[in-house]
């Protein structure tokens, strides 16, 4: 997470973590990603860092990664015709580079450039398939850069922010259409109140804001201050908790709430419909119904201290339909220094 950057998907969250890691380190992970929705849709990520010698106190003065990612759509079906009718060869994809550089000895900046491209329908999948309607190919490319700070007073506590995913837009040329460019700002913090060789629990808050259609009364019918309110409340939010035994086994639980996609958050039943509510509605209203369910997900991970991990997770429950989001990534951190400490025969919990 962003407040924490502690893995090598630093780059994808903040890549201004980089600079605090040790060796080099690489990480992959595969997700099908709402199989309850379009069943055959996933996503696969991986990253690789490395750092210079130097050092600058608690950073190295210079860390480096690589990252890609890919979203595969190509199997989903528009479920408004029967029988449903296939996307044909439908993905999207990046490859980006990422630096960080030691400002001080507990401050690091960091930055990414990627290379982005979106094929939403190939000239081999719609000549193939007449009946799609599709006449040109719909494919683009673009570009996009991250911006990302991390600062570590201490080892209890640190705190991150990036902007993500600033850059043009994508067009397609074919058709003449221009998405804007998904630019997110986002803010975490990472505390550890208790750190000893046999647990370790880390709070990780976070709050993720859509920088897209920012302010966009087009009616000019609220006062800025209600505009102001109204894009505070769709910050994403989260509130995580991860409790780590014997550096062996890690545990993680936690909340999230998106208003504006309806996802996760405390869901109420009033009157046989069905609303999404955040915990600061639960504070300052009643009335809100019957609660259904609560936006929380969870993880699993077993490994050997913070350098090797299996993890296993999923988000499903703050989706109002039904699926099931599971997750599995592999990292490695500083994957010489584990093999020496694996060679040494020291068990998970020694200092």
């Amino acid at each position: 997470m962003t407040g924490l950057a502690d893995d090598p998907d630093a780059a994808f969250f903040n890549p201004a973590g980089l600079a605090f890691h040790d060796g080099v380190s690489a990480t992959v992970n595969h997700a099908d990603w709402l199989p309850g929705f379009y069943p055959d849709m996933h996503f696969a990520y991986g990253a690789l860092r490395f750092r210079s010698a130097e050092s600058n106190g608690t950073c190295h003065r210079w860390g480096f990664g690589l990252d890609a990612s890919y979203l595969n759509l190509s199997d989903s079906y528009d479920k408004n015709y029967e029988p449903p009718m296939p996307y044909p060869d439908v993905w999207r994809g990046s490859i980006g580079i990422t630096g960080s550089f030691a400002v001080a000895s507990q401050l690091a900046v960091g930055a990414k450039f990627k290379l982005i491209h979106s094929d939403l329908a190939t000239s081999l999948g719609w000549r193939s398939m007449p009946e799609l309607g599709i006449e040109t190919d719909s494919t683009g490319s673009t570009w996009a850069a991250d911006l990302g700070a991390l600062w570590r007073p201490s080892a209890k506590f640190s705190l991150g922010g990036s902007a993500a995913n600033l850059g043009p837009g994508i067009s397609y040329p074919s058709t003449g259409e221009h998405a804007p460019s998904p630019a997110t700002l986002r803010l975490g913090a990472c505390w550890t109140p208790v750190n000893n060789r046999y647990l370790r629990v880390n709070v990780l808050p976070e709050f993720d804001k859509l920088l897209v259609g920012m302010f966009s009364d087009t009616a000019d019918t609220r006062t800025f201050g209600q505009e102001l309110q109204a894009e505070l409340s769709d910050v994403w939010k989260t509130l995580a908790v991860e409790v780590t035994g014997l550096g062996l086994i890690a545990v993680r639980f936690g909340y999230f709430e998106d208003r504006t996609w309806q996802r996760g958050g405390l869901v109420c039943e009033k009157d046989g419909m069905t609303y999404h509510y955040t915990l600061y509605d639960l504070l300052t209203r009643r009335g809100l119904g019957k609660l259904k369910s609560v936006g929380l997900c969870w993880g699993f991970g077993i490994g050997f201290r913070d350098y090797f991990r299996l993890d296993v997770s999923s988000d499903a429950a703050i989706y109002d339909f039904p699926t099931e989001n599971w997750k599995l990534s592999l990292v490695a951190n500083d994957i010489a220094g584990g093999i020496r400490e694996l060679k040494q025969g020291s068990a998970p919990w020694e200092e």
